[in-house]
């Protein structure tokens, strides 16, 4: 049986459901010892939006620095370097709660809302 999903079109949506998602399946940082500049949720959905947009790590990041209104919602008061999304990419890849929320993003570019 099928279910049926709808689709969003909307980044900050997209963005929103991302860090309601993450909040429920990551700690908001990696170790005791992170820099705290960003948390994993915010890094979580700069990656959904990545994919979403169709980009690389240096395009997300220049579309949210163009974006305001994007970067207060997530609660950004710097947007990170591009290595920075490509090392958090490899790290909530790895197996557990992350691979499972990350799991859940990684259908199609529209994801549910």
């Amino acid at each position: 049986m099928k279910t049926q999903r709808s689709m969003t079109r909307s980044p900050k949506a997209l963005a929103r459901m991302a860090l309601r998602v993450s909040r429920h399946a990551l700690p908001a940082y990696s170790s005791k010892f992170s820099k705290k500049d960003f948390t994993q949720h915010q890094l979580f959905a700069l990656l959904v939006l990545r994919q979403f947009f169709r980009t690389d790590y240096r395009g997300i990041v220049a579309l949210v620095e163009d974006m305001a209104d994007l970067q207060q919602m997530l609660g950004l008061t710097k947007v990170p370097h591009f290595t920075t999304l490509q090392k958090a990419h490899e790290r909530l890849l790895k197996k557990g709660p992350s691979s499972d929320c990350w799991a859940s993003f990684s259908g199609s570019p529209s994801v549910a809302a």
